[in-house]
């Protein structure tokens, strides 16, 4: 049962995802009534948080089973003796669950308010406490140690330093305030710390700040799947194409035992040292960062032997991920969705060019991973159907693991091809919240199978490369 309104979007945004999940190989397969059932399901999950949180462990620096035990103790002080399971998963061996308690319906609000941006909400409903930058209003009279209610401004309407904000905000939980407003909103004063302690979150899920930082990798579900389905083996080379923040980077590098080469690209400086940052964290060796245009990695010239960055020569990696730039419509929570129909469109086009510096670069017999975190066909299974098109040496092949449902009909595949993709799909699952009682009362498989389908919206393809033609 809903407790957000669905998501929205901007109205020529609307009328084009509407026709995308209302096509006619759909229409076909399912009829009009279910499709549409299902279109408005997803509109709906994309504004609730999934229903677990996942963390990677870091299995270079420690085992699954002692991570798991010194979380489960870390949940227990943070949740006041509550007891929440930290699951395992039977096909996703690296992996840790944690199912959200919520909505929480029964939260009485305070008359004291924060207004917080939209993305600092999203965070929220995740977890996060609320720090100092994503605070947008207070009450006029806010001081240090008040209780608070928080409320987010998802359409981005809410002034920095407002005393009063009368626009759509949605309730996201009560808190402790830690500053005063004047110190909140003082230009001399703290612009990083924590603003607002988060007591009762309609969304309860654990704070990762500063837990166990080296042993665990916060990551969607989907995210973790595509290093292993690209299975990287020690003393390969492989190519992460657009690897910030690195989470998939080091998560090849771990799959690795840290033998070998991971060669991680992307073009904004600032997200290459964070790649850095994080391999330096999980202590991997392997990983070499560089600032680069993905688009531009194909050196088109003989190289100096002892350059090691882009560009490269082609066919120099046994194995690709190109974990594209796309549309982020999968993303979860997210209740306003404002980017244009110019902004969603322009990304098919840069993910092609990608895509095909990708083959180029891919040793004869090497493995090629496509991935988005978006629900467009025009950005998934449309670019697997042109792939196929235009690149005769690229063939499908099977996923393993494979926890999310097959590719959306509507690009002109075959049935066994959308078999061999691997889309997460919200919609899969009713949308349905979770309390105590109903998470004592629940079978383990029964989660597991929740958390594979009730995730971010994310899309896989499997290509290997059977010729240099």
């Amino acid at each position: 049962m809903a407790f957000f309104p669905k998501i929205s979007f901007q109205h020529e945004v609307e009328e084009h995802l509407s026709k995308v999940f209302r096509n006619s190989e759909l229409i076909t397969d399912l009829g009009t009534q279910e499709a549409e059932s299902r279109y408005q399901s997803l509109l709906r999950h994309l504004s609730h948080p999934p229903a677990f949180t996942t963390v990677r462990v870091n299995t270079h620096l420690a085992s699954v089973k002692h991570v798991k035990n010194l979380l489960f103790e870390e949940i227990q002080k943070q949740f006041k003796g509550l007891c929440i399971p930290v699951l395992e998963h039977p096909e996703i061996q690296d992996i840790l669950l944690i199912p959200v308690i919520g909505p929480r319906r029964d939260i009485k609000k305070h008359a004291s308010e924060v207004i917080v941006g939209a993305h600092c909400g999203y965070a929220v409903l995740r977890g996060a406490h609320v720090y100092v930058p994503g605070i947008l209003s207070t009450s006029r009279l806010l001081k240090a140690g008040d209780l608070v209610s928080v409320y987010s401004d998802i359409e981005g309407k809410c002034k920095r330093g407002a005393k009063v904000f009368e626009g759509i905000k949605v309730f996201i939980g009560n808190g402790i305030s830690e500053l005063s407003r004047n110190e909140i909103f003082s230009s001399n004063g703290p612009l990083n710390g924590m603003g607002i302690r988060m007591t009762e979150p309609v969304y309860l899920s654990p704070s990762f700040d500063n837990v166990l930082p080296s042993h665990l990798f916060l990551q969607n579900l989907p995210s973790v799947v595509v290093s292993h389905i690209l299975n990287p083996q020690p003393g390969e080379r492989i190519l992460d194409m657009c690897a910030a923040p690195g989470g998939k980077t080091t998560h090849l590098a771990t799959l690795m035992h840290d033998q070998g080469e991971v060669i991680a690209m992307d073009k904004i400086a600032n997200k290459v040292k964070k790649i850095k940052q994080n391999a330096e964290l999980l202590q991997l060796n392997c990983i070499k960062a560089f600032c680069y245009d993905g688009t531009k990695a194909l050196s088109v010239e003989k190289r100096e032997d002892e350059q090691e960055g882009p560009p490269f020569l082609p066919e120099s990696f046994d194995r690709i991920l190109l974990d594209a730039p796309c549309s982020g419509m999968g993303q979860r929570p997210n209740m306003a969705y404002s980017w244009t129909l110019k902004e969603v469109t322009s990304y098919q086009p840069l993910q092609r060019k990608l895509f095909t510096v990708a083959v180029k670069l891919l040793k004869p017999g090497g493995v090629l991973v496509y991935s988005t975190c978006t629900i467009t066909l025009s950005e998934n299974e449309e670019q697997v159907a042109w792939a196929l098109e235009n690149f005769p040496c690229l063939q499908l092949q099977p996923q393993e693991p494979h926890v999310g449902g097959e590719g959306m009909r509507g690009a002109g595949l075959s049935l066994v091809q959308l078999k061999l993709l691997q889309r997460f799909d919200p919609s899969a699952v009713t949308l349905q919240g979770m309390d105590i009682n109903s998470l004592q009362d629940s079978r383990e498989d029964n989660l597991i199978s929740l958390a594979n389908k009730d995730c971010i919206g994310f899309f896989i393809a499997k290509f290997i490369k059977l010729n240099s033609k």
